[in-house]
Formats: C-alpha cells, structure tokens, sequence
C-alpha cells in the first residue's frame, strides 16, 4: 500500500480536492476534481493526472443540499479509487490565520478553536473552509490534518504596510492588513524563479484576477504589500465582492437607508463587483460577450482598478520589472489581460498579440520596459507541499 496526501479546497458551493502520491520526496499528482454547484445542480468531476476524464456525475438537487452532504459524496467516491493507497495526511486551504498563523500547522482541538474565531474576518471562505476539517477529526481523528493559509505569504510584511490610519489598540488587537491569495502567490514566485530567474528577485508584482481578486507586490519573492487588507472584501472589484469602498458609504447605508449591517454584509459580499455593476453577471466570459452597455462599464471599471492597484504596488516597489497574472480571469482572459496592460503603456509596457488564452507563457513584446507573463497556479499542489514538510518528509521548491 502506498502513501497518498490528499489536499482539500473547500468553499461555500463548491469542495474542490487533488491526491498525491508519495513518492520518496516528491509528489505526484493521481487525481482531482470538484463537486461544484453545492445546493443548486451538484455535479461532481473527476480528472486524471494527464487531465483525462474520469468522472462526470450529476446529483439530484436535493442529494447534496449543502457541503456536508457533498462531503459524504466525496468521501465515497474517494474510497472507491484510491487503489492500494493510503491517505496519511490532509491538506486544508483556509482562508484566514489571523494574526496567530504566519505559517502552515497541524490542526488540534485549540488549534481548531482559533481558527474558528476568525470566521467573521472571512465569513465568505472560512466557515466553509473549517466543516472538512470538522467532520474528518470525528471520523478520523488519529489521521493528520494540515491548515495552509491564505494570509501566512504576507506575513512580515513591513507595519507600514500592514497599518490603517486608526488608533494603535486596534492594530494591536489584530486590526490590520492581512493579505489573501497567499498560496497562490507563494505558488507562481515559485514558479518564476524557475522560468525567469533574472527578474524572480526583483520587483514583480501578482495580478490573481478570478472571481476572488487581489494583487500583491513581491521584492525577492518576498510579499511586500497586497490589495486586499483586513477581510477579502478589499481592493479590486471582484465577482460579486465590492472591493475598496468609501467607509462612509457603509455608516450612510445603516444610518440613513436603515439596513442592518447582516444586509449591508451581504450586499457587500453577494451583490456588488462585477454582478452589482452590470446587474448581468458575475463572470467575465458573459460579460465579454454581451454587447450590453452595463456590461462594458463593469468590465473598463474591473481593468481600471486593476491597472490602478498595479501603479500603486509598483509606488510600493519603486518600480516594476515584471507583471504576472495568473487564476481564472489572468490565466484565460486575455481580452482583460490586453486592457490592463494599455492601461499601464505610460509606464513602458508593451504587449505582443496575445490571443490564445491559455497556459504559461510570456507576453511582452520587445521594447518593454517589464516582463509580462501568464504563470497558471496551483494551491493545492502549494498545499500538499506544506502538508508533506510537516509530516517530516521533503519537496522540492514552490513550483515544481
């Protein structure tokens, strides 16, 4: 029987999970899927390591009302193709580690109890991020679980950058700029320094634009400053997340349009980004193809900030010398990927054509002033690593 890490991503409609085989120090990848579309049309989707099918299935409605129920449904089809191996760790993305969590750890009953405390730092990711770990330390509380953390790559940042101007106490209290998309980040620094080591350690910064988006700015591959800040609700407008946002116009929304604050919570997480924008949609391939006006404003308002919180990382840096996008939008998109570069040609950045959308590639073109790529990320890979160095064993370096 062989030893296998299995990682797990799990998130409000969706649980997304990879197994790894063990192999000496290495991992190598079996399989991974999703069962998306918890609560409305579940579907669960298993790939290959080769990304070949290997499983379609689509659920009643009601068989997988909500994540422990698709839980339940993971769980059997795992048991069923592991084959000979034997799971000896779990590997958990979870959003938020406060300010106790500056890297990955084993989850114990008080480690378990912290995390819980930062759900309403995160109330979109970590409740969902934390109901895996729950049900497997009741079925199997002998087998190690790992929690990675979004916000740990940003940990040591400067207090500069990791201030609000607001009294001392609250920083002190854990009132501060956190930082997500860490696994994702600490994924392609990785991967540069292998594909472009002469500007890996210099002054790049990360566009992660999905649904969730967020830009950080790296000096020798180490996060300086990110956009996002206390909550995931900071910075670039995302799907349905509104991103940077006056404060006033939240005391405004309470105290003259009488919504309680679980409204304007929701409003904030569920209704506004590129969804309250439009009133269309919350993803950039419908957009893309509407020919709405609403449509083009919330996507020219999306590659604006976007191009904005790259001029500011860059203030930051003291200069950029290489851009990578990366995650759904920056790795598939790259109508947006187009946009925000022109945005920034007054900084001497030049695109070559860039049409085919897919995979690592570079995509500046001669005369540019910085390297432009599109590096694919992977934070379950980024998670079995963690996990496989805490059970005492070795990997190699971020992006292999």
């Amino acid at each position: 029987m062989s030893d296998a890490i299995l990682v797990v991503n799990a998130g409000s409609s969706s649980i997304k999970f990879k197994l790894y085989d063990v192999v000496g120090g290495a991992l190598a990848l079996v399989f991974g899927g999703a069962i998306g579309g918890i609560g409305g049309m579940p579907t669960l989707r298993v790939t290959d390591g080769n990304g070949d099918s290997l499983t379609e299935r689509r659920f009643e409605a009601a068989a997988v009302p909500d994540a422990s129920a698709a839980q339940h449904h993971l769980a059997e089809w795992l048991l069923e193709h592991l084959g000979g191996r034997e799971i000896v760790a779990v590997g958990h993305r979870v959003v938020h580690g406060g300010p106790d969590f500056a890297e990955p750890v084993r989850v114990d009953d008080a480690v378990l109890r912290r995390l819980e405390s930062f759900i309403p730092l995160a109330p979109l990711h970590q409740l969902s991020n934390l109901d895996p770990i729950r049900v497997l330390r009741q079925r199997r509380p002998d087998l190690p679980q790992v929690a990675c953390f979004d916000t740990a790559f940003h940990r040591g940042h400067p207090e500069l950058s990791d201030r609000f101007a607001l009294p001392r106490h609250l920083y002190d209290e854990g009132v501060r700029r956190y930082g997500f998309h860490g696994l994702s980040y600490e994924y392609v620094a990785g991967r540069l320094r292998e594909v472009a080591p002469e500007v890996a350690g210099a002054r790049v910064v990360i566009a992660h634009l999905g649904s969730g988006a967020s830009l950080c700015a790296l000096r020798e591959g180490r996060s300086q400053e990110a956009t996002m800040g206390f909550t995931a609700l900071d910075g670039l407008p995302m799907g349905t997340r509104s991103g940077g946002l006056d404060p006033g116009v939240v005391l405004h929304l309470i105290e003259h349009k009488g919504m309680a604050p679980a409204e304007v919570g929701h409003m904030l997480y569920h209704e506004s980004g590129l969804l309250g924008l439009s009133g269309l949609s919350n993803d950039v391939r419908a957009l893309l193809a509407s020919d709405r006006p609403e449509a083009a404003m919330a996507l020219d308002f999306f590659c604006r900030r976007a191009a904005q919180a790259v001029a500011g990382c860059a203030v930051t840096l003291g200069g950029l010398d290489a851009l990578v996008f990366t995650a759904g939008i920056g790795e598939n998109a790259p109508e947006i990927r187009r946009r925000i570069v022109a945005a920034l040609d007054w900084a001497g950045l030049i695109l070559r054509n860039d049409s085919d959308g897919t995979g690592m590639a570079r995509l500046d073109a001669p005369g540019s002033r910085a390297q432009v790529w599109v590096i694919p990320t992977d934070e379950e890979l980024m998670i079995a690593k963690h996990t496989m160095r805490l059970l005492g064993r070795t990997a190699p370096g971020a992006g292999a």
